[in-house]
């Protein structure tokens, strides 16, 4: 059996590795190793590479700066992947060996829900670090995990702005956010359902009457039903939640069936091309993301958002547009640095309580843990589409374009 693996430190250094290869120590020299079983082929395979990518940029951003100052010295990082296949079964079987035969104490996790599902438990059964990027389910952290800690804003945030902004609407014309009017419409599966319990709370939170709540089937083709509800009881906001299909089939119909709700929100407006394919019904529509590169924020070590987007572009200029899984991936790394110098240790177990204990503002948004690991300071980001089919980040609902009046 043959295992593919790449080291990266300061420059990347390619290298193939059989099953006798001799372990590696969690520190050797002046290097800290991190370890990483990613997807590099299979169907992740290319939010994969922006995963890897991320975390290549990182470690050498950090390097070139001086590294990662432990006990009075100065230590570089790298990484060693293994290619999962995008297969959970062999993330899980790449991991233990990244941990037990490589020697590898401090984990970047893989790309997905899925993926990270079935790495967490290896990681957590021998008490070793993991910082993830990519696994968004809410579901990774009520397991009571001690070790997996995640940057990235998890499922049920994806469309809780929406709600935040449509009572912030009633509270500047002097009203109750009680008062609004919601309707809901998610796909069934276990992503949607994550997002749908984050806006549940949410509306509970402001007291919110629920007067549509709908879950369409997987593979969305159809949601006239929803939609002519919608026409008759006029909600004040429609969030809707699915895939790219779902997103897609609901731009459409909203155009075709000349739904014109106040505020609309929904997810994979992007992966769906909703601006470019149904312009006019989608002007207004909120859409969620976990990073802009004109987000306002900054670190000392990548400088502001665009900042970390221009320096990641110079490195791999095949990008026009730079996706976030890969700033995410670099904010994993920097996370890490952090703790490293907070603990000023290698010992995996003080390390892992100053991971817990990060609260640090980086380009890629604020990063504080809760107790089960998530970050619980960075919102999602909604960006709403314009007239002309651009994106504009609406950070507060004074932002917005509002009402959303399409004229049909």
């Amino acid at each position: 059996m043959k295992f593919r693996s790449l080291m990266l430190a300061a420059g990347a250094i390619a290298l193939t590795v059989g099953p006798a290869t001799t372990a590696l120590s969690k520190v050797e020299g002046d290097t800290i190793i991190l370890g990483s079983a990613i997807s590099l082929t299979g169907k992740y395979a290319t939010n994969g590479l922006h995963t890897q990518r991320g975390y290549d940029y990182a470690a050498k951003v950090i390097n070139e700066a001086g590294g990662v100052k432990v006990g009075g010295k100065s230590y570089k990082l790298a990484i060693k992947y293994y290619d999962d296949e995008s297969t959970p079964a062999r993330g899980a079987q790449l991991a233990e060996r990244l941990i037990q035969q490589d020697g590898v104490d401090y984990m970047l996790g893989p790309y997905s829900s899925g993926m990270t599902k079935a790495i967490a438990p290896v990681s957590e059964k021998f008490g070793v670090p993991m910082v993830e990027a990519e696994g968004a389910s809410r579901s990774l952290f009520t397991q009571g995990y001690k070790y997996l800690f995640a940057v990235l804003s998890t499922s049920e945030q994806y469309l809780a702005s929406a709600v935040h902004m449509a009572a912030e609407e009633r509270k500047k014309n002097f009203k109750s956010p009680s008062e609004v009017r919601v309707a809901l419409a998610f796909e069934g599966d276990p992503f949607s359902m994550d997002v749908r319990a984050g806006v549940i709370d949410n509306i509970n939170e402001y007291g919110m009457k629920i007067i549509i709540d709908d879950q369409l089937p997987a593979d969305l083709s159809d949601m006239s039903t929803t939609l002519t509800k919608v026409k008759a009881l006029k909600p004040d906001i429609l969030i809707i939640s699915g895939h790219s299909k779902g997103a897609a089939t609901a731009a459409r119909q909203i155009d075709e069936m000349k739904v014109n709700v106040p505020m609309i929100a929904m997810t994979h407006c992007e992966a769906a091309k909703v601006q470019e394919k149904f312009p006019n019904a989608a002007t207004g529509f909120l859409c969620p993301t976990q990073w802009v590169e004109t987000l306002s924020k900054s670190d000392p070590m990548f400088g502001s958002a665009m900042d970390w987007n221009e320096g990641f572009k110079k490195d791999y200029p095949s990008y026009t547009s730079v996706p976030y899984q890969s700033a995410q991936a670099s904010a994993a790394v920097y996370v890490f640095k952090e703790a490293f110098e907070a603990a000023n240790s290698f010992d995996k177990d003080t390390l892992r309580d100053a991971i817990a204990a990060v609260e640090m503002e980086t380009f890629y948004g604020d990063i504080k843990f809760s107790e089960n690991g998530n970050n619980i300071a960075k919102p999602m980001f909604m960006r709403q589409i314009g007239s002309d089919g651009s994106y504009t980040l609406v950070e507060k609902f004074a932002d917005m374009s509002y009402p959303r009046n399409v004229t049909y």
